[in-house]
């Protein structure tokens, strides 16, 4: 997503699916949620793209996804809206959000 092309409207360019992973590098919840992503990560590898942002250096781009509260995932699929869960999950509650978005 060009967010600077498209300040008011979802525009995705990306040709898969996408995982982004708002966190801090203090933050003990984002902490726990890291090896999880990992590994899902490396099993939809070429499949999905998973991408970390540190809000404490990319504050600017957390603004614009309005970011509150970490950790924060925006599940993004090829067509559609994309969907936010905040906090931590379960790795089985995480991968079924990540089929959520495979199927759109």
């Amino acid at each position: 997503m060009d967010y600077e092309a498209h300040p008011d409207e979802w525009v995705f360019a990306g040709s898969r699916p996408a995982v982004i992973d708002f966190y801090t590098t203090w933050c003990g919840p984002c902490k726990m949620m890291a090896p999880v992503v990992e590994s899902l990560a490396g099993k939809y590898a070429g499949k999905i793209d998973f991408y970390k942002v540190d809000i404490d250096q990319e504050s600017e781009l957390a603004s614009v996804f309005g970011i509150s509260s970490i950790p924060t995932f925006l599940f993004i699929p090829v067509k559609g809206k994309p969907s936010v869960q905040m906090g931590v999950m379960q790795k089985e509650d995480f991968e079924g959000l990540i089929d959520k978005i495979k199927i759109n």
